[in-house]
C-alpha cells in the first residue's frame, strides 16, 4: 500500500513568508492559490486541494485496497493530462487561445488522437514513455503528471523558496558591494544578510537542524542591532548634556 509522503508545508510557507518580508514582496504575487502561475497552475494540484494542503489536512488512505491505490493514480496522471490541456493553451495568430486539439498532443506521444481519447474516457494512464511524450509537449517533466499531490506542492513550493533565496542572496550581494564602494559614510547596514546567508548555508540541512540555527542567528543579529541603537543614543545623550552644560 502506498502511503501520501510526508512533507512539512506549513514550515516551508513559513520560511518563504520570512523571505517574502525580507523582500518587501507581497505575498499574493507569489503564494496565490488560482489563476495562471498559481500554485494549483504550478502543481497541477485543484485549487480547493491546495488550500486543504497548505491547512495541513492530508487525505486518509488508511485500509484502502491496493487495487484502489493503482487505479487512483491511474486516474490523478489522466486528470493532470486534461488539466494541462486546459490551462496550457495555444495563442493563435489573432491572439486567441485554445485547447490543443487530441492529435497534436497524441503525436508528441508518439501515438494516436484515437488511443488518447480512449485512455481519457476510460481513466487508464499511458506507459511511462508516452507519459513523459505528452508532459514534454505542455513544457513539464512527467513528475508533473505521476507525484502524489502534497509531493506536486512541495515541489513547487521549494523552487520557489529556492528562487527567493537565490533573489534574496543577490541583493544583499549587491548591497554588500555598494558598502565597499561607498566607504564608511554609506548608509547601508553591513550587517544586512547575514540570516539569509545562513539559510542559503543550511538548505539541505534538515529543518529540525537548521531552524533552531537559523533562528538563533536572526536573534543574535537583533540584539546587534539593538545594541548599537542603544549605543547611538547614548552618545547623542552624552553630546546633548554636554551642550546643556556649556
Amino acid at each position: 500500500m502506498s502511503a501520501e509522503p510526508t512533507r512539512d508545508l506549513e514550515g516551508l510557507v513559513r520560511r518563504i513568508d520570512v523571505l517574502l518580508d525580507r523582500m518587501g514582496v507581497d505575498r499574493e504575487d507569489v503564494l496565490r492559490v488560482e489563476g495562471e502561475g498559481g500554485l494549483s497552475y504550478a502543481s497541477g494540484v485543484p485549487a480547493e486541494e491546495v488550500r486543504e494542503l497548505l491547512r495541513g489536512k492530508r487525505p486518509d488512505t488508511t485500509g484502502q485496497a491496493e487495487e484502489d491505490v493503482v487505479e487512483a493514480r491511474h486516474r490523478r496522471v489522466v486528470e493532470r493530462i486534461l488539466f494541462l490541456r486546459a490551462t496550457r493553451l495555444r495563442e493563435g495568430a489573432d491572439g486567441s487561445r485554445r485547447a490543443h486539439s487530441l492529435a497534436e498532443i497524441a503525436a508528441a506521444a508518439g501515438t494516436s488522437a484515437q488511443w488518447l481519447d480512449k485512455m481519457i474516457r476510460t481513466g487508464k494512464a499511458p506507459n511511462l514513455d508516452h507519459a513523459a511524450g505528452i508532459a514534454a509537449f505542455f513544457g513539464e517533466r512527467i513528475e508533473f503528471l505521476v507525484a502524489e499531490p502534497v509531493e506536486a506542492l512541495d515541489r513547487v513550493l521549494q523552487q520557489i523558496h529556492r528562487d527567493l533565496l537565490e533573489r534574496t542572496v543577490e541583493r544583499q550581494d549587491q548591497d554588500l558591494r555598494r558598502l565597499r564602494n561607498a566607504g564608511p559614510t554609506s548608509g547601508i547596514d553591513p550587517e544586512l544578510g547575514v540570516v539569509a546567508y545562513a539559510a542559503r548555508a543550511l538548505a539541505d540541512v534538515p529543518d529540525d537542524t537548521a531552524q533552531p540555527l537559523i533562528a538563533l542567528i536572526e536573534s543574535v543579529a537583533r540584539r546587534s542591532r539593538e545594541e548599537r541603537a542603544r549605543e547611538n543614543r547614548a552618545s547623542l545623550d552624552a553630546v546633548v548634556g554636554q551642550n546643556d552644560v556649556v
